[in-house]
């Protein structure tokens, strides 16, 4: 058995909205979704996922991608480690970038893409990104010929999502309003008028993932929100709810495979 592995560097990429990551870990990432766009490209190793279209497997040479809100998971095939760069793009940045070419708001729909274009121009646009002396111009050109590269050929406009069922929506109101204070199960049940068993059923297989893990992403992004807004890992981590800060560290790594303390160091 192969000893753990989990090296993340997170780059400065000097345009906000924009982060780039390098990681190379045998970590088993659980269910979870992030707020960004993810474009990512396989360097060694591989992987197998869980996503909105059933799993799939990564290896070298892949790209990998996600749409804000979008489960998924990371396990490594064969107990091995397996290395990615992967950039992340906030919803507005990426609308800002490519709405001269899209009217419509758009989504990713693959999440594993076998495209030798694409891979090189994200290679062109991480290595633009993560300069030590970064040439806005080049940024911007590549970043504009990536996303247009990917969109383009592996992109649609986003249909439109009728969302999950009332009783479900009523729990997910609740977890979304207020993810800093604590909740049960009844109380959740109470709200959408089902049984604790019903109600926990009916979330897993709509959302994917059980109430509390929802609960612990939610209070994940809000961490994040907050460390850019200058608070410190131990002052995110209570007023996100966490009950310290080693609960928030082990929450945080898990989704996004980085410290609270490195993140917050990364941020432009």
């Amino acid at each position: 058995m192969s000893s753990r592995i989990h090296n993340v560097m997170q780059h400065k990429t000097g345009i906000a909205g924009v982060q780039a990551m390098t990681l190379v870990s045998s970590h088993h990432f659980p269910r979870h979704a992030h707020d960004q766009f993810g474009i990512g490209l396989i360097a060694f190793g591989a992987q197998r996922s869980w996503s909105g279209v059933g799993t799939v497997e990564a290896e070298a040479s892949d790209m990998i991608t996600v749409n804000p809100g979008e489960i998924h998971d990371g396990i490594p095939l064969g107990g091995k480690p397996r290395g990615w760069r992967i950039i992340y793009f906030e919803p507005a940045t990426m609308a800002g970038l490519v709405h001269e070419e899209f009217c419509k708001p758009v989504e990713i729909t693959r999440p594993v893409v076998r495209d030798t274009l694409l891979a090189q121009n994200f290679t062109r646009l991480f290595a633009c990104l993560t300069d030590r002396h970064p040439d806005p111009l080049c940024a911007e050109e590549q970043l504009i010929r990536a996303l247009l590269s990917l969109l383009k050929r592996h992109g649609v406009a986003r249909p439109r999502f009728d969302g999950p069922s009332p009783r479900v929506a009523k729990a997910i109101g609740r977890l979304d309003s207020a993810p800093q204070d604590p909740v049960t199960l009844a109380e959740l049940a109470a709200l959408s008028g089902v049984s604790r068993f019903q109600l926990l059923r009916g979330f897993v297989r709509e959302m994917g993932i059980t109430p509390h893990a929802y609960l612990v992403q939610l209070r994940v992004r809000l961490a994040r929100r907050l460390l850019a807004q200058g608070h410190t890992p131990a002052q995110a981590a209570l007023l996100a709810g966490f009950s310290d800060q080693s609960h928030l560290t082990r929450a945080f790594v898990r989704q996004c495979g980085i410290t609270p303390g490195r993140y917050r160091e990364a941020l432009p």
